[in-house]
């Protein structure tokens, strides 16, 4: 894997004073993304169903995305400390390792839920906070499985689909309000999730090097190459981003074929 350092900062204070939510904050990427912003000099809520521990970035708050109820109280701490904010990243999301035919209704509802309904609330609550502010950046995690579709990922691909789709109509219905919408579409990056995808392997290196190989640039992502793509759109160097889907993926989807892994 490269050693290749990641940068520090796209410039001092980048983020000064800007209030931000992260959902799924203790999440890998999402604790990256909280650690990012608190050097830029932001104000961070990393919001998550459960607290990460004594190494979290950010003010921890307690969140499930999939309960109105739970979403309105987080919001309203913001807007009773705050009365507006200016950055949301939707990063909370799960995946199922099954075919249609293997996922029941519950298993479909609930990735939809957590990964498309979540981000809906989330983000109809920021509006109002952001267009206090006069501007706003939400940034959405989607995928490269909602442009091109691993296997047995049936019910994830299809809530990364919408989650595209969402942001776009977002960004429209929200851009002349000065609130920009964009989506970050990761593809292999080390977090728990995609141990868990090695574990399932007798060969766990052998598998790390093949994830490796079929990267053009022969590495899969660490956290913070995610963070650093969310702090650039969250500025105001990104001004004139919106409405777009941002693959970071190493990349992996610019081929024309894949390895089957």
């Amino acid at each position: 894997m490269s050693s290749t350092p990641i940068p520090s900062a796209v410039k001092p204070d980048y983020l000064k004073d800007r209030v931000a939510v992260v959902t799924g904050g203790t999440g890998g990427i999402g604790q990256a993304i909280c650690e990012r912003f608190e050097r830029e000099g932001a104000i961070v809520y990393a919001a998550d169903v459960t607290a990460a521990g004594d190494s979290q970035a950010g003010t921890y708050m307690p969140l499930d995305v999939t309960a109105e109820a739970s979403v309105d109280t987080l919001f309203d701490h913001i807007e009773n400390e705050h009365g507006l904010m200016h950055i949301l990243v939707n990063a909370a999301g799960i995946e199922i390792e099954k075919t249609i035919e293997d996922t029941t209704l519950d298993e479909w509802n609930r990735v939809m839920s957590v990964n498309c309904t979540g981000m809906f609330l989330t983000s109809r609550r920021a509006v109002k906070l952001m267009r206090a502010a006069g501007t706003g950046s939400i940034i959405n995690f989607g995928s490269y499985d909602g442009f091109i579709a691993d296997p047995m990922l049936a019910a994830y691909c299809a809530s990364k689909g919408a989650v595209h789709a969402l942001t776009r109509a977002m960004a429209c219905d929200h851009g002349p309000e000065g609130i920009r919408v964009n989506a970050v579409c990761p593809g292999y990056v080390d977090t728990p999730m995609l141990q868990s995808f090695f574990g399932h392997s007798g060969d766990i290196d052998s598998l790390k090097q093949a994830v490796n190989d079929i990267h053009p640039i022969r590495r899969y992502g660490q956290p913070q190459d995610i963070a650093n793509m969310v702090n650039w759109l969250a500025g105001d160097e990104a001004r004139y981003a919106s409405g777009q889907l941002w693959v970071v993926d190493g990349g992996l989807s610019a081929q024309v074929q894949q390895m089957n892994l």
